[in-house]
Order: C-alpha cells, then structure tokens, then sequence
C-alpha cells in the first residue's frame, strides 16, 4: 500500500434528506495518525459527516477511502471504524471490563487474549480500580474514559469522537481534553474530532475544518484557520469573545473612513494596505481580534477612543467592553486592569492586526 493510499479520503459527500441539503459537496483527507477537528455551529452537518463515514447515515453522491480500501459501500461492521460517542452509550448490567470488552467478544477473540488486553486498556485510561463496578457507580468522567476504552480496545484503523465531552463540567472537561490528547499522541491513529467549542477544536486538531450548512468554509491548521480566516463566518465561529467588526469604505485617495454608527466618521490612513484595487467601491468590514487591542504606541495603528462599559476579570487576563457609538468593542488584557465603567480609553490597533472582509459576501479581501 502506498503512502498516498493511506489515511482517511472523504471525497464530494453530498446527503439530502428529502429537499434538504445536509451535506454539501465535502472533501476532506486525513493523513495516517492525524487527529481532524471538525467544527461549526448546531445542525451545520458535523455529526452527519460522522455518521456518513461510520456507516450509520446514508449518503447520495461521493465516496470514501480508508488505507486504500473504499469503505461507503461496506457495512459499518466492516470499516473498522471506532465510535465514542457523546452519551457514552455503556451497557448499564455490564461491568467496566465487560464494556471494555464487549466488542473483542463479538469480534471472537479468546477470553484470555481479551483480558489481556482489557487489562493493558484499562491501565491506559487509570480504569483498574474500577474494572468490576457498573456505569450507574462511575462519575461523568469515569464513563467517558470507559467509552475510549470501549474504542481504544479494538485497535481500529480510525476513531470518531462526536462531542465526547459536552456533558462534562468545565474544569473535568479540561482534563479530559488533555486525556484525549496525550492518549492519540500514544496511539497514533486517526482520529476526526467532532465538536463546536473553540478550545477543544484549537488545542486538540492538527487540523480544523469549518462546516456551515453543510459546506466545507475552511481546512487548515488552528494557526491558520484562527490567524488568516477564509471568510468573516470562520472569523466570527473562532473567537472568544466576539470579533470586533467596525464598518468602513476605502476612498479613492487611500484613506480608510470609518461608518461609526452614533460616533460619525472616523478618517484613518493605513500605511500599508495590501489589495487596494479590490477593496475600492465595495462596503468593507474591519476586524480584529481582542487580545490584538493594546494601550502603547509603536507600530502603524488605528487610535480608537471609548469609554469603559464593563470590565471582566477572568484570572489570568480581563476582558473589557467599550462603548463606541452603537457599536460594542471587546479588549483583551493581561491581568487586573485599574478600570472602571465611564473611564475614557485610547485603544491602539495594529495595522498588522487588521482583517479585511466584503459586507455583503463575507469574503476575506
């Protein structure tokens, strides 16, 4: 078999339930051991294209390699595909062990062979102390590692994991993403990585692909996707708080004005300003990233001046929101700011900082 044949290849899916359009034309490959983060919002297709690849969900149009074999026309028995799902989905009457290994029996393996490797799965994961007990006895977290297990336990050529950990608390989610994490380094198999949080999608992907309504938007690493968005969808999907978006139009002498809504106009020339000739005649959109607002002069920047709204300490940084005629600025600080509601505030923005987009299409220019 040959390196280009191996890994996973998802070529022009298209499903439609009736008139609706669930997926749309999606390629994506995965290279062997790659772990793939798909993301977007709720009903965008994520799951379906799961479903689709593990042979739970019919598709109309395209097909599907694993390691060189077509895999769409197989039962879902035959792909050797492993699926942990977000409920878990244990067999309440059945011990740790016995989840564990379910699968292997099925699969005929000797029980002597199976309880081998349930054991070297179960050691793995930290599940020895708790082989005998029943999933009704475990805690959220112990269930999801069991559910790996489960998976972990058949060696298969590709895992799929659709949300595993969004009935998780927030700081057991944390530690299971870095579980997840350090447990592919050591398998290194492949994985695709279902999930709409930002965090798990940019600390746990090599790669991220973005789905809306069922269309591939973007594929590309998290620096990439976060750092150069294909459009203001991808922009706006990857950001925490929300991308700051001020309109604006180019005049034909270069200088960018600024459409403050309840501020007026607000003239600034930019020194460099890449794509002129595109950017001339269209209603722009300029963005920029909260950490990427600061308070010192240095580089070409855009001064923006704005009372305080609120103030967020979150620990290690705060966020803050300003009041910009109508218009709700977000600003990411370090630390614990001396700042209160009403305070004046001159922001900087770096021109290298600044994103681009077409009102109307969304397009990056």
């Amino acid at each position: 078999m040959t390196e280009e044949a191996r890994g996973l290849h998802i070529d022009g899916i298209t499903r439609r339930v009736g008139r609706q359009t669930i997926l749309d034309d999606v390629s994506l490959s995965l290279d062997p051991g790659e772990m793939l983060i798909l993301v977007g919002p709720s009903g965008c297709g994520k799951s379906s294209l799961l479903g689709v690849v593990a042979g739970l969900q019919p598709h109309c149009v395209g097909e599907i390699q694993l390691d060189g074999r077509r895999i769409d026309t197989l039962s879902p028995r035959e792909r050797d595909i492993a699926m942990v799902f977000q409920n878990y989905a244990l067999y309440p009457h059945m011990s740790v062990a016995e989840n564990i290994g379910f699968g292997l029996e099925m699969q005929g393996w000797p029980r002597a062979r199976r309880e081998a490797r349930v054991l070297e799965v179960s050691r793995m994961l930290q599940l020895q102390p708790l082989l005998q007990r029943r999933p009704a006895q475990l805690s959220g977290g112990q269930r999801q590692r069991v559910a790996m297990g489960r998976a972990l336990a058949r060696q298969p050529r590709l895992f799929l994991f659709d949300e595993p950990l969004s009935n998780l608390d927030a700081q057991l989610r944390a530690e299971m993403r870095g579980e997840i994490k350090l447990l592919h380094q050591r398998v290194g198999r492949s994985a695709i990585y279902v999930t709409h949080d930002q965090t798990e999608a940019m600390t746990l992907g090599q790669r991220i692909a973005v789905l809306k309504a069922g269309r591939l938007q973007q594929l590309g690493t998290p620096q990439q996707v976060y750092q150069e968005p294909a459009n203001l969808f991808v922009a706006q999907f990857l950001s925490s708080p929300a991308m700051n978006l001020l309109p604006a139009r180019l005049e034909p002498e270069g200088e960018l004005t600024l459409m403050l809504q309840g501020a007026g106009a607000l003239s600034w020339r930019p020194q460099t300003l890449p794509r002129r000739e595109l950017l001339l005649g269209r209603s722009l959109l300029l963005g920029w990233r909260a950490e990427s607002l600061g308070l010192e002069e240095g580089a070409p920047s855009l001064s923006l001046q704005a009372p305080v709204l609120l103030v967020e300490p979150t620990g290690v940084d705060s966020l803050v929101q300003l009041q910009l005629g109508e218009h709700r600025l977000h600003w990411r600080c370090a630390g614990w700011p001396a700042l209160k509601p009403g305070d004046s505030l001159t922001l900087r923005l770096p021109e290298a900082a600044l994103l681009v987009f077409d009102a109307q299409t969304g397009e990056r220019l």
